[in-house]
This record gives C-alpha cells, structure tokens and sequence, in this order.
C-alpha cells in the first residue's frame, strides 16, 4: 500500500508548481483528479515543440498519476458538480488569481460548509495579501523579482535565470510540505485549513545562505558565476579536455587536494590554510589551480579525486546524464504507454520509501480522459452525464 492511499486531491491547477505538486502526491498514492476546462485548459498541452504524437514534452513531464476531468466552472452545473468532489475529497490544490474561486462562490469559507476537513491550498504568484497580489506570477518574472537573477550569471553574460523553471518547482515542493503539514495536523484536530502559498515567497525562501548573507552583513551580493560565495575552492576548473567542478568542502579536504595536486606548499600558506583565507585570497589561489588542472583530463582527475574523497563531477548534457549508469540503477527513467504518444519516457520520482515505495501507474491523461468515470462514481447517470455535456457543463 503506498504512503498516501486513501488520500483524494482535487486539482485545479495548471501549468508547473500545481501539476508538479499533485505529480508528487500521485507517485504516494494519492488519488489525484485534475480539473480543466471543457477542450483542455492546461497551457503547457501545447507548448511544444517537442511534442509526442499529440502530447508536448512540458504537459507529460508533471501530469501522471491522475485521472482527468473537465469542468465548465463558468456554469451553474459545473460548480454543483465541483461542490460534489470537494464534500468527497481530502484536499483541493489550485491556482487561480486571488479572488477567483471567491467569485464563483468556492472561496475556503464556502469549500469548509461543504467539507469541515478539506485542506484548501492556494498557489498563486505573490499571495493572497500585499500590494502585488493581483499581479500574474510567472516563473521568469518571479526569478527577477525574487533576487535570483541578480546573483545568477557573470559580469560577461549580465544577469541569468536558471535553466529550468526553478521557482514554479520549489513552490511546487514547498505546497506539498504544507498539504502534509495539514493532513497530519487534521489528524489531531478533525478540522481541515487554508494554505496560501507564492511563487515570490518560495523562491526567497530559497535564496537561503546568499539572502542571509545580505542580512547579516548588508553587503548586496553581485552575480556569482560559477563561485561559491563562501566557499573556495568550489567551481568548475579547465582540464586538459574540457572543464569539471571541484567542490572542497572544509580545510581537510583542502589539504589533501594539494598533496593530490602536487600543491603541499599551498596548504601550508598563511593565505589559504582557512576557508575564511582563502576567499580573502580567492584570485590568486583560483589561479595557481588552473594552471595545474589544465596538466589532466578531467577522466584523469575525477578518477583520482573521487578515489580520495574530493567532492567533484563532471558538466553533463542530457544525454550524458540520461546514460549514467547512477541514474540507470536509481531507476531515473520509467516508461509507459500512453493512448496517443505511445511509448514515453519520463523522469522517475527521487523519493526511495522502503515499505510503501512509490508507484508510477498511470500515463499523464488527455483532457477529460476520466470525466463519465469520475462523475458515474459520484452519483451521476449515463443520461445526466450526456446532459452536462450537451450543456457544455462538462
């Protein structure tokens, strides 16, 4: 029995931080029923290329493990059949401009009526308070509003956001940690809550040392490249064949970097025997690294720094990472098949429980793939489910 059986969640939710939580609530054994508009109203269904037959890449990457429904919200009939899933589930995720499920009558006040111990979880850009909540909340806009970007990149590439939509998963993470947060504390009280949770209040969240680095010391940090703001040695290095990281962690390992590099005079220099030496000096040591490592191919170093406990890896492409035999054992990639993409590879979930691991059952769905199911479950006939239909409700 996986971890969260029993568990039903309502999701209304689209594009990344919402699909990507309830993604992770379905792996634990959630029942996860995703909510859209009649015809699909998930925007990544067609951000693409690339696409697989008529599925994009994006859509598939956080959908699986859920059954689909559609819902016309805008009608009277779709919001008696919405007040029907929430009196039966545990908890509904969705992501919506503040405001809106108050105007269809849905708000937490209304949802606690119909159910004293559903668990309402709010994504939204900037929160349901402050001067800025109205405002949409994309990823990129989020990534330069929450300071990310003004530490990202260097002084040659000018101010950088990260490679992949960072703020929309860490919000993602962050929703769930409250939902559980909820569901545990539900347990004692037999009442449910309301979570209201922000991409912009994640991604600071997440800022983590270099924010505290700003409040502790008042100094505004600048773009960080490739470098540890406390940390040094802690970069990529060129190699005879290309470039790697070194990630040397305390003094220790310091130490035995130099006698593996052929270094010992360094480690003994005042102006680097301590982490806090050695960014006073970071130019200088960086420097006299280089040069050595660029006497290796990074296949040479890596084999002889990971043989002696030196934190350090190679830069991998997709494919590369893809082909790792790590990633391969740690089963990072599962297949499926899926009615009009058939045989799709997708990335596998991180999360190794040991009695109730988690189960990749199902194929991310196509819009309302599961709507006669769901609502044959709750009490609605063939023919009243073929009315909602011909009414556009459904």
């Amino acid at each position: 029995m996986s971890a969260l059986n029993g568990i039903k969640v309502l999701d209304l939710t689209r594009v990344l931080a919402g699909p990507y939580s309830t993604m992770i609530l379905g792996d634990l054994g959630a029942e996860i029923i995703k909510v859209e508009a009649p015809g699909g109203s998930d925007d990544t269904r067609y951000w693409g290329p690339p696409f697989k037959g008529t599925e994009s890449a994006y859509y598939l990457c956080a959908n699986r493990n859920k059954r689909a429904i559609t819902l016309n919200l805008k009608s009277e009939e779709g919001i008696e059949v919405l007040k029907k899933l929430i009196k039966r589930s545990d908890v509904v995720i969705e992501n919506f401009k503040s405001g809106t499920m108050e105007k269809w009558g849905l708000g937490y006040d209304v949802m606690k009526t119909i159910n004293k111990e559903i668990i309402h979880c709010s994504i939204t850009g900037f929160g349901q308070n402050g001067p800025y909540k109205n405002l949409p909340g994309y990823d990129f806009i989020i990534q330069a509003m929450s300071g990310l970007m003004s530490i990202t990149g260097s002084d040659q590439s000018g101010p950088m956001k990260v490679g992949v939509a960072i703020s929309d998963i860490v919000t993602g993470l962050y929703a769930n940690i409250g939902i559980l947060a909820a569901l545990q504390e539900r347990t004692r009280s037999g009442e449910g809550q309301s979570i209201d949770i922000s991409l912009f209040d994640s991604q600071i969240s997440a800022l983590a040392n270099v924010a505290s680095n700003y409040l502790i010391s008042g100094n505004i940090p600048g773009l960080l490249g490739n470098q540890h703001p406390n940390i040094v040695p802690y970069q990529p290095f060129p190699t005879l064949d290309g470039e790697m990281v070194v990630a040397v962690g305390n003094d220790g390992q310091f130490k035995k970097l130099c006698t593996l590099l052929d270094l010992e005079a360094i480690s003994t220099d005042d102006k680097f025997t301590t982490n806090s030496k050695r960014l006073e000096n970071r130019e200088e040591l960086v420097n006299i690294l280089t040069k050595k490592m660029k006497t290796r191919t990074s296949k040479e170093w890596l084999l002889l720094l990971n043989e002696n406990g030196i934190p350090a890896g190679p830069i991998q492409n997709m494919e590369q990472v893809f082909n790792d035999p790590q990633v391969r054992e740690r089963n990072m990639i599962v297949e499926m098949e899926h009615p009009t993409a058939g045989n799709v590879h997708l990335v596998g979930s991180p999360l190794k429980l040991s009695r109730t691991p988690v189960e990749i059952h199902s194929h991310p769905p196509i819009a309302g793939e599961h709507t006669d199911e769901v609502l044959a479950e709750i009490g609605y006939s063939t023919d009243r489910i073929l009315a909602l239909k011909e009414n556009n409700s459904i």
